[in-house]
């Protein structure tokens, strides 16, 4: 979990953070592509795995698979029922012959095991590995492509050799189960095993989030929420629920502002300010919505909140003096406007009193003259103003020109 400060994102950076929904992510099975040239239809040696200083560990008892770990992981090993990120490239020959690989992938998918992962030896393998763990897997024919190969990639009955490094993995078989119970069933369920699934989905969500994918990720953080919906007679169990909520809340705001929806970014902010009203990370969310909606006093409002709550964090004092530059553009905008609207204001004022001087010239010299009251013509030249008089005397067109 990050630290709790107004600036960093409610979410947890981790590769459980960045995967797929084991429901819905398409089969994978390692998709192979051919490589040109001829394909070696002899056995290839494992001159790479027989040079190591480290002996091979046989993970099968008949050497089926053998491992040699490149480098160590940390905490348990990954569970059969987990949805795994990890970077691979499959050989064959010597190490020499490429026939899959996805190392140039930014953010590997989440492949559930069993499901998207059908390779038998490569899942025996994945089990004995830890988070952070890299490792080289020989795989014989029966643990891998079996008698047949996979043509033109793979040839029959071929041994193929594996570097494998596990990034992070997400353990979702309860959640895989929860969603299987009718609704009734799931209401039935302890606490605890609701509020595990809801930080499973929300870890989906946050793999989502990291990839970018803000559409998705926002999709997953409600589904998590909707499973918080039961309420509970129990003070601490309700204390709990909303525990969750909160960081369902301050992910889903952040999220909106990833969309350009503010207006839903200020919704949840002040959702999660209903239940920590001191919430920095909240008064911070709500601050850069409404700065966003260009609401500049209440973004100052939520702002300077937050920042009487952490007076030194560097994103709050960042966003204050983002929303000075905002507002001064928007001072000096309205002060532009402000001098258009006078000048154009002064400017009819200047016009009426030229069409007065031309009313009463007009009638002047009808009564002197020809007694018709005259054609007046007001023209614009640059900032100068002109008025032109036509009138009519003894049957001949007169023209007079006046400019102000």
């Amino acid at each position: 979990m990050m630290a709790g400060t107004a600036g960093e994102e409610e979410l947890e950076v981790s590769w459980q953070d960045l995967g797929l929904d084991p429901a819905s992510t398409p089969t994978w099975a390692l998709t192979l592509t051919p490589a040109p040239g001829p394909t070696p239809a002899s056995t290839p040696s494992l001159s790479l795995a027989s040079e190591s200083l480290q002996p091979l560990q046989d993970l099968t008892g008949d050497g089926g698979v053998r491992k040699e770990r490149l480098c160590p992981g940390t905490g348990q090993p990954v569970p059969p029922s987990a949805s795994v990120a990890v970077k691979y490239s499959g050989y064959l020959g010597n190490w020499n012959k490429l026939f899959c690989s996805n190392g140039n992938s930014k953010y590997p998918r989440l492949m559930k095991l069993g499901k998207d992962i059908t390779l038998c030896g490569l899942e025996i393998g994945l089990l004995s590995m830890t988070k952070g763990e890299a490792a080289l897997f020989i795989l014989t024919p029966k643990y891998a492509y079996g008698q047949r190969g996979c043509p033109p990639s793979i040839p029959p009955n071929t041994t193929v050799l594996f570097k494998v490094e596990v990034l992070d993995f997400i353990d979702s078989e309860e959640c895989d189960a929860f969603f299987e119970l009718t609704y009734e069933q799931r209401d039935r369920l302890p606490l605890e095993k609701v509020l595990k699934v809801a930080a499973t989905e929300r870890e989906f969500g946050n793999y989502f989030f990291y990839k970018q994918c803000f559409k998705i990720a926002k999709d997953r953080y409600k589904r998590a929420l909707s499973i918080l919906g039961r309420s509970s007679s129990s003070k601490a169990e309700q204390s709990q629920i909303n525990a969750s909520k909160l960081l369902l809340f301050l992910n889903l705001s952040l999220t909106y502002l990833k969309l350009e929806r503010a207006d839903r970014a200020l919704k949840y902010g002040q959702l999660a300010l209903e239940m920590d009203p001191r919430n920095a990370k909240a008064l911070f969310r709500c601050g850069q919505a409404c700065l966003y909606m260009r609401e500049y006093s209440k973004s100052r409002d939520f702002l300077a909140r937050a920042q009487c709550i952490q007076p030194f964090n560097r994103d709050i004092n960042n966003e204050l003096k983002k929303l000075a530059r905002f507002l001064a553009k928007s001072l000096g905008d309205q002060e532009a406007e402000s001098r258009v609207r006078d000048t154009t204001r002064s400017t009819w004022k200047w016009r009426k009193k030229c069409a007065a001087r031309c009313l009463t010239l007009s009638i002047l010299m009808a009564e002197k003259k020809s007694r018709t009251v005259p054609a007046v013509q007001l023209l614009a030249h640059g900032g100068d103003l002109s008025i032109t008089y036509r009138f009519l005397e003894k049957g001949q067109e007169h023209c007079l020109t006046w400019r102000d």
